[in-house]
């Protein structure tokens, strides 16, 4: 069978490849992987289990079921301060991702990404026929309304956003924001607000790019991060009726309708608090950060439960496959951007992991 032009424009997932590389290592000290420790909270399992026992196991509505619908809708204007037009139901963030760019980004159109960036948004741009335009955020990883204004030209359609960020944990603060939200509004871009890690900001106050750009951002959430539902494939998209519609049509001939039984454990999710989960990633956060501040050159990480270290020797592929062969599993920088020079620790792991992977990773740096 010969294969589409369009699968030589994405390449294997790094990530994916140190998955398949843990499986292959006894008791890999394992600072890969970006999904929660904890796992879900029991009300929202035991509502996945009274679904199915319910019956609760049939395709839904392609948008999904009004009561979930409705209570994301209420979950945003109390979080955000914004009633968007309109809210679907998605198979997690990267459905909302795919099924957005789908609708929105032809052949020729440009599209922004600040650099370093969750690695599907360059290959599902470039799937969709658009060109990424890489934005250096480097070396706090903020993007500044200067940097984006070099960026845009006549051909730009829109521009992702990430705070908190993966790989970095950066967040941006409201004033922030407002200064990238006034050189959009300025040119006539919207904006791709994915905000999974809205539940993980330690520092401060979370802001969202909708508050700001209510009548220019596609919001994107989900439930993956903060409930640790990340196999459970459950998300969101809110903004205008019209861009929404058309992702809700596309959904029916791809996704069909995220699963129905997780639907419902949704429903569960957002009554249940997650503060605690967050107080401790902010433990863990302080303690992976005290850990390696005297070793590398790192930005103290302020959302997610990421931490991008400058890697020592100046090649990032260079010392991750040292500390590979020391039984370390971490992500070269490279996945997430067009430069070598970070690499991605993920916290989400126990203490002593923590500690066993900063130890090694400190010994590595010293030499």
């Amino acid at each position: 069978m010969r294969l589409a032009g369009r699968t030589a424009k994405i390449e294997s997932s790094g990530i994916r490849k140190v998955f398949d590389l843990a499986s292959k290592l006894e008791n890999p000290i394992n600072l890969s992987i970006g999904q929660p420790d904890f796992d879900v909270p029991e009300p929202v399992k035991n509502a996945a289990i009274s679904a199915i026992r319910a019956g609760q196991n049939k395709y839904t509505l392609t948008q999904g079921v009004p009561e979930l619908r409705e209570k994301v809708r209420a979950h945003i204007s109390r979080t955000r301060g914004w009633e968007p037009q309109e809210v679907m139901i998605t198979s997690g963030v990267s459905g909302a991702i795919l099924l957005s760019l789908l609708v929105t980004v032809e052949e020729g159109d440009e599209v922004i990404i600040p650099d370093p960036y969750f690695v599907m948004y360059k290959h599902l741009v470039n799937l969709c026929g658009g060109t990424p335009v890489f934005v250096d955020t480097y070396p706090d990883f903020k993007l500044t309304p200067d940097k984006l204004e070099a960026a845009i030209t006549p051909r730009t359609k829109l521009a992702f956003l990430n705070w908190p960020n993966n790989p970095t944990g950066a967040v941006m603060a409201r004033d922030e924001i407002d200064g990238v939200v006034e050189t959009l509004r300025k040119h006539g871009v919207p904006a791709l607000s994915d905000e999974i890690y809205d539940s993980f900001v330690f520092d401060g106050e979370f802001a969202s790019v909708a508050s700001a750009y209510p009548e220019g951002t596609l919001l994107l959430g989900g439930f993956s991060k903060t409930w640790a539902m990340t196999g459970w494939r459950l998300g969101f998209a809110a903004g205008a009726a019209d861009v929404l519609s058309e992702m809700i049509k596309i959904q029916q001939f791809s996704f069909v309708n995220a699963p129905s039984m997780v639907q419902q454990a949704g429903l569960a999710a957002l009554d249940y608090r997650t503060d605690e989960f967050r107080r401790e990633y902010r433990r863990k956060r302080d303690l992976v950060y005290h850990g390696l501040k005297d070793d590398f050159e790192v930005e103290k990480p302020r959302g997610a439960f990421y931490i991008f270290p400058k890697a020592p020797g100046g090649s990032a592929t260079d010392f991750v496959t040292r500390a590979i062969e020391n039984n370390v599993l971490v992500i070269p920088g490279s996945v997430f951007g067009e430069k070598d020079t970070h690499f991605r620790i993920s916290y989400a792991a126990d203490d002593q992991t923590i500690r066993r992977g900063v130890e090694t990773l400190c010994r590595l740096a010293r030499g």
